[in-house]
């Protein structure tokens, strides 16, 4: 059985800026009957529409919560909670009810989204010139899953929706109408489970002019906690394909040859 995905407030993101960053805010529970106690939280990822904290109480999804930072404020809606079994327990994203301004606009002015290596480079030195020279195969033998996936690509020009067929720690096939040419660079949005993460990927090869075999190059910083999560979901609830199914592909030198 496949697993439905849930798209999440991240959605969308690709368009705007979302920064991993901690900053300390107050919130509370807004009733008929006004404020309620305040809580302390942190921003785990800010955005112009709201943020990702983490905190201590327990909240649920359509809440109405005061955000607080210094002066600052404003009313927020509970957009998604993490799995309080895992390792994104104690996080929930807000967006704010109305458009305007954040309490944390000056940091997200100030602050560059970061990307680092999906696969850890400083483990390269420790390892042997054979296994150097196999490291193509072993990042073919990581396990890879079927799994029912949404996908937003976007490379600067264009912005694109798709289906995520199978998905590794190293890549995914990506099944869309419109497709990117072996060897594009893009920025990708993968919406699996309940979490979206962001990565920066390059396109490999095509199949039958409508799936993109895509390796992944960069995480967005503070996705990788995310990332584990959605690999760890599919190793108990997805079956394993060891091996992508072979097929005839388009290669970027092929492309490069048609012109």
């Amino acid at each position: 059985m496949k697993n439905k995905t849930k798209t999440t407030p991240e959605a969308g993101l690709l368009i705007g800026k979302l920064v991993h960053v901690a900053i300390p805010v107050r919130w509370s529970m807004v009733a008929q009957q006004g404020k309620g106690p305040s809580e302390m939280a942190c921003t785990y990822d800010i955005h112009p529409r709201g943020a990702r904290l983490v905190g201590s109480r327990e909240v649920r999804v359509g809440d109405l919560l005061l955000v607080e930072r210094g002066r600052n404020k404003a009313v927020c809606r509970v957009v998604w909670a993490g799995d309080p079994n895992s390792i994104l327990r104690g996080q929930f994203t807000v967006q704010c009810v109305e458009e305007g301004k954040t309490p944390w606009d000056d940091e997200l002015r100030q602050a560059e989204e970061q990307y680092h290596p999906v696969m850890d480079k400083g483990a390269l030195s420790n390892r042997s010139a054979t296994q150097l020279r196999r490291g193509d195969e072993n990042r073919r033998r990581r396990p890879r899953f079927s799994v029912d996936g949404k996908a937003d690509l976007t490379d600067g020009r264009q912005q694109l929706e798709a289906e995520v067929m199978q998905i590794s720690e190293c890549g995914a096939r990506i099944s869309a109408k419109d497709l990117l040419l072996p060897g594009a660079d893009f920025r990708l949005l993968l919406n699996v489970f309940d979490v979206s993460v962001s990565l920066k990927a390059q396109v490999k090869y095509l199949h039958q002019n409508r799936i993109m075999g895509v390796e992944f190059q960069e995480i967005r910083r503070g996705d990788r906690a995310l990332f584990n999560y959605m690999l760890s979901r599919l190793v108990t609830s997805v079956p394993e394909a060891e091996e992508f199914i072979k097929v005839d592909v388009v290669t970027e030198a092929d492309v490069a040859a048609a012109f």
